[in-house]
């Protein structure tokens, strides 16, 4: 019996198809539960399944030989991840860790593939996702090549903050100084010493599961004058 949780009609991706087609899709998924902390896909692993989270939280990482990980990006309740081994057969260019105890489908390559042949909408989507990875990922080598860290730093707080109502940006729930220092390649004393400077700054204030940055705007400015 699928469980309500284990429907793909929660994946904005499949948003053009009817009832009967999704619960077809359902049927052809595995579907699996992930705890927290749980590697659901390692880099260079084999197979070219696609997955779709129904509900949870995971995190796309790289991790190096002696152990140091960067974190490349979140993927959260109705989003999607493996496509691109989907698509070209290779090995998985990243590890998959759950941040949260999550519900997964696994679908065969075939399948997707033939969904993206046959429905447009979802051909769209998926050429949008692609397009917006591809300008993260040249938005990063250009940040690792014209910011220090500091700026980095600064950069990566304002994406991950999200506009309040008095023109702050929130942060909930806050990452930790590691968390943060894997998302721009450094290490968390960096981090630790940086945000006590925006707090002394006026720039970063804590509030009970929250940091909030107090002007995006003067924070921005700071990122651009590290570009140059």
């Amino acid at each position: 019996m699928i469980r309500h949780s284990e429907t793909l009609a929660r994946i904005p991706l499949f948003r053009s198809l009817d009832g009967e087609a999704i619960r077809r899709l359902d049927s052809q998924c595995i579907w699996r539960r992930a705890k927290a902390r749980e590697w659901v896909l390692d880099y260079k692993d084999g197979g070219s399944d696609l997955y779709f989270v129904s509900q949870g939280h995971l995190r796309v990482l790289i991790r190096t030989p002696a152990g140091k990980e960067s974190i490349l990006r979140d993927i959260r309740d109705g989003e999607y991840f493996g496509e691109l081994a989907a698509i070209d057969g290779q090995p998985r260019s990243a590890g998959i860790m759950a941040v949260t105890d999550s519900i997964i489908a696994r679908m065969p390559p075939a399948i997707f593939r033939g969904l993206v042949h046959a429905c447009p909408d979802l051909c769209d989507q998926l050429l949008a996702l692609l397009a917006s990875q591809i300008r993260m990922l040249a938005n990063r080598v250009n940040e690792y090549g014209t910011l220090d860290v500091r700026t980095r730093i600064y950069a990566e707080l304002l994406r991950l903050g999200r506009t309040g109502p008095n023109g702050e940006a929130v942060i909930s729930p806050p990452p930790t100084h590691a968390e943060l220092a894997a998302r721009v390649s450094s290490h968390r004393e960096a981090v630790t010493r940086e945000l006590n400077s925006l707090t002394r700054a006026g720039l970063l204030g804590r509030r009970r599961g929250a940091l909030v940055l107090l002007d995006p705007a003067r924070l921005a400015n700071l990122v651009e004058e590290g570009r140059g």
